[in-house]
């Protein structure tokens, strides 16, 4: 996929999956059950144990979802991702050479920004949509004052979304969410996972 189909399809789901673990072995069995659940798109973190290879084995074995490496704070972990197999890289801070590094190989970048500078900044390197990070702290009401002057600014947010809260982000103007603990929630059972995956899914595909 080209990286405007790559971006398109995250736009759609409007949901990636963020997975961030302590242990390696336990990924190919929290993928599967995101992906059970009905989770299209994801990120595996480079602070996750053998992440490179789990992007890899993930490529592999789910072809129709889209696999992209998270925490890529810079372009020695963005070369190794994208030689990995990912397919969108998403950043916690607001890199240029991290853009550059992506848009060579056609792969979008969903870039942290969180101060008005930030965003601009993101914008300006070429950031294909600012992740809005870390949201939650600062709450809806701070994103809302952010969009006035960037209301041409696509979103995503992190931090703190749960259903509670997800329509009223969405309300405010968010395109789409980065969501790791609430989907995965504190049991790793397969079908706790799935339940959880299903609402959020539900939920945002109604709004």
């Amino acid at each position: 996929m080209k990286r405007k189909e790559i971006l398109e399809f995250i736009e759609q789901e409007k949901i990636v999956a963020i997975i961030r673990l302590n242990e390696q072995i336990k990924a190919p069995h929290v993928v599967k059950n995101l992906i059970l659940g009905g989770i299209k798109v994801l990120e595996i973190t480079s602070n996750t144990p053998g992440y490179l290879d789990e992007i890899n084995n993930a490529r592999r074995l789910y072809p129709n979802v889209l696999v992209g490496a998270g925490t890529v704070t810079d372009t020695r972990i963005a070369e190794n991702a994208i030689k990995a197999g990912a397919q969108f890289l998403v950043t916690p801070n607001t890199n240029k050479a991290i853009v550059t590094e992506a848009h060579k190989y056609d792969i979008p970048v969903l870039m942290g920004a969180l101060t008005p500078t930030e965003v601009c900044l993101a914008v300006e390197y070429g950031a294909d949509i600012v992740k809005l990070f870390p949201a939650g702290n600062l709450g809806i009401d701070y994103f809302k004052a952010i969009r006035g002057p960037f209301n041409h600014v696509k979103f995503f947010i992190v931090g703190g979304i749960d259903l509670n809260n997800m329509q009223d982000w969405i309300e405010a103007g968010a395109l789409g969410f980065g969501i790791g603990g609430s989907l995965m929630g504190s049991n790793e059972n397969k079908e706790d996972i799935a339940k959880r995956v299903a609402k959020f899914i539900k939920l945002v595909k109604e709004i």
